[in-house]
């Protein structure tokens, strides 16, 4: 365990209930394991959505406690972490989430949260340094203070008010933004100019992402390293071109394979066959998940689940990497 990761997790499980009295269990992650560098970079967690995504990014967040495992940030346990460490986090790590709207207190003036990061995670007590700095980061975002001032939700736009969920995530100068689905609800001419902001965020800043999406095109386009999600559990890790270019996974060849071809729209639209929606009990499968849906299903797929094998310097969970 080591400074060397901004992020280790090892065997992180977060059990839910549903039905009645929430007596059915099912794990939303299911014993997860993830090593995240401590240097600029963009990690990508992709799959399909309902697959565990977000619950993993919230317990990251530590904004829900997992069931089991250990995550540990700059080698320290989450868990465990002192009142300076828990102050420490809240500065260094900062989240984005998909829907702005649901970021800010609809009640409640947008600039309230911008002064109030300053003031609390920053230590800029003196308006005018608070002012200049928040002022600083929006016009990073296209914004100005002028822009925001005196206005309620409501009265931005969705793009317009994500980039201000982006800039009130910077005030605290952090050196990780995990983004869940951030891009996800706007539209694509405001949905490039973010991921740009992220990129230049990481070579001009240092600042690392942990970029959360089912949209494999910006994925492609954003990341340096992907993780691969399917049901809770991880089935592929590595540099994302290699994870999408040669997909090790049958899980994310099926994935790449549901993209539309360039000009073949209209033909994919047609043939594309829609999703059936997530059971619950494909959830709770003690071996391979993926098995019932796999055409490489071997009779070990259905007996126990696979570990990650090390195929050209990727890290896949499939039983066909087995020497």
């Amino acid at each position: 365990m080591s400074e060397n990761f901004l992020f280790q997790i090892e065997n992180l499980s977060k059990i839910f209930g549903y039905g009645f009295l929430s007596r059915t269990k099912f794990p939303a992650v299911d014993n997860v394991s993830l090593n995240i560098e401590n240097k600029p970079r963009i990690f990508t967690v992709a799959g399909e959505s309902g697959c565990g995504k977000t619950t993993l990014a919230r317990i990251m967040l530590r904004i829900i406690e997992p069931s089991s495992g250990t995550i540990l940030y700059k080698g320290k346990n989450l868990q465990k972490f002192s009142s300076n460490d828990k102050l420490l986090f809240l500065k260094e790590v900062q989240g984005i989430f998909q829907d702005p709207f649901d970021t800010f207190n609809p009640l409640k003036k947008v600039e309230t949260y911008l002064y109030e990061t300053a003031r609390n995670l920053l230590g800029l007590k003196n308006y005018e340094e608070a002012s200049k700095h928040i002022d600083d980061i929006l016009r990073f975002m296209g914004l100005s203070l002028k822009d925001v001032r005196s206005k309620y939700p409501h009265e931005f736009s969705g793009g317009e008010l994500q980039r201000v969920s982006i800039a009130r995530a910077l005030i605290s100068k952090p050196s990780l933004i995990i983004a869940d689905e951030p891009v996800s609800m706007i539209d694509a001419s405001t949905r490039m100019n973010i991921l740009n902001i992220f990129k230049d965020l990481k070579n001009d800043d240092g600042i690392s992402f942990i970029y959360i999406t089912h949209d494999l095109a910006t994925a492609y386009y954003i990341s340096d390293d992907m993780a691969i999600m399917y049901r809770g559990t991880i089935v592929e890790i590595g540099p994302a071109e290699k994870v999408l270019t040669e997909r090790y996974h049958p899980y994310t060849k099926a994935l790449m394979d549901a993209l539309p071809e360039y000009g073949k729209r209209s033909e994919w639209l047609n043939k594309k066959i829609k999703p059936s929606g997530i059971e619950i009990k494909e959830f709770v499968i003690p071996y391979c998940k993926y098995a019932h849906l796999c055409q490489f299903k071997m009779d070990i797929c259905v007996q126990k689940r696979p570990p990650m094998f090390n195929v050209n310097g990727i890290k896949v969970s499939c039983w066909l990497y087995k020497k």
